[in-house]
């Protein structure tokens, strides 16, 4: 059985084992985008609070904004943090994946969020291999490949584990070092043995989850086994008469939202953000907390009293699973530790492919010349002749 396994991982780990390496190490690039960009910009992103300031009323906001910005631009909700020095966000429904950072206590435009150009190249790369779709949701080459290739890992680290599971206490005790006064050859052994053992289930959880990405079958098959059955799935985006995503109205009375934040803040007096909409708002009741968990808040357009929430506690399955698979995939769930955690083990699984050929070869190069069993090269089995 040792030995199957042992051609099964080999044999699947040499055709696709550098679109792995390519897949994990762009992930690991992902990994701290979130913090890199806030860390180069951070005239986007924080404020100074002037002594004993405090915030100008979202309407006042809102108005200076859109004297600020061309008239094509409709303004259509606005993002306001817990944190006191940090910057408010105003969105746009004609304006797609990016925000418009304003000081709270000026009403001044800081300028837009932007994604860097290295982490645009490193997702097309994770994702896609470069080949992203013309639109949010088709399939390319690409993504197929992606999907593939994260489908064949799973085997690859099954498989892994298989042949790594040692016979006796000895061998478990060298399994789980690695060893640096052996030689280069033992050194890549012991690295790829070891290390691949402790990164095997963050690359697990990474695989599985991200395959939801890849699969609309695969997609529908986890979230019914999670309880969300088909109503998880993503919804498509409705149109208006045109085509068009609708739009804000026009004649939205941007006052309400003073009143609706008001009330907001009376429910929840500490909060990781408030998101304003034209009839709803959304609120990150808990400051501490890594997850996308917010609490839906409807209110009155004309008064801006609130007229009904929907927690996220009390949602269905169906409703959070995304968010989860989401956390999970990329180790947001857990702040920075797991980031770190996730960040590693991505590293060591684009590492383990180039170890695995490196020591593919020299077995072979020593079995060419017809003497592996005192080369120093390893069998079948995985250990060192």
């Amino acid at each position: 059985m040792r030995k199957l396994f042992a051609k099964l991982h080999l044999w699947l780990s040499v055709p696709l084992g550098l679109l792995i390496s390519v897949v994990c190490l762009s992930g690991a690039a992902l990994v701290f985008e979130r913090e890199i960009t806030r860390a180069m910009r951070p005239d986007i992103y924080r404020v100074s609070q002037p002594e004993n300031a405090t915030p100008l009323p979202p309407s006042e906001i809102a108005s200076r904004v859109r004297a600020q910005v061309a008239d094509t631009l409709r303004l259509s909700s606005l993002l306001i943090p817990g944190d006191p020095e940090e910057a408010w966000m105003a969105g746009f429904d004609n304006v797609r994946k990016q925000t418009l950072s304003v000081n709270p206590y000026t009403g001044d435009i800081n300028g837009w969020t932007e994604s860097v150009p290295f982490f645009q190249t490193m997702r097309k790369l994770h994702r896609w291999l470069m080949d992203a779709p013309p639109q949010k949701g088709m399939g390319t080459t690409g993504k197929t490949l992606v999907g593939i290739t994260t489908l064949v890992m799973i085997f690859i680290l099954i498989s892994g584990l298989v042949i790594w599971i040692p016979r006796n206490r000895r061998a478990l005790k060298n399994r789980l070092r690695v060893s640096y006064t052996k030689g280069w050859r033992r050194f890549w052994y012991d690295s790829h043995v070891a290390l691949g053992f402790y990164a095997t289930l963050f690359l697990l959880v990474m695989a599985l989850t991200g395959l939801t990405w890849s699969f609309s079958w695969y997609r529908t098959a986890a979230y019914a086994l999670f309880g969300g059955g088909t109503d998880a799935l993503p919804k498509k985006e409705t149109k208006g008469k045109e085509g068009k995503k609708p739009s804000a109205r026009e004649n939205f009375d941007f006052a309400v939202w003073d009143h609706a934040f008001a009330s907001a803040k009376a429910a929840y007096p500490t909060y990781k953000s408030v998101k304003l909409g034209t009839g709803s708002l959304e609120v990150a009741p808990d400051p501490s907390s890594y997850l996308r968990k917010t609490d839906k808040l409807t209110f009155n357009k004309q008064t801006g009293n609130i007229t009904a929430i929907a927690r996220h506690a009390d949602a269905p399955a169906s409703q959070t699973l995304k968010s989860w698979f989401y956390a999970f995939h990329t180790g947001s769930w857990g702040g920075p530790w797991t980031q770190t955690l996730y960040f590693l083990a991505a590293v060591i699984g684009g590492i383990l492919p180039l170890s695995g050929y490196y020591l593919w070869y020299k077995r072979t190069r020593a079995a060419r010349k017809g003497n592996s069993s005192h080369s120093g090269g390893f069998n079948i089995n995985g250990k060192m002749n």
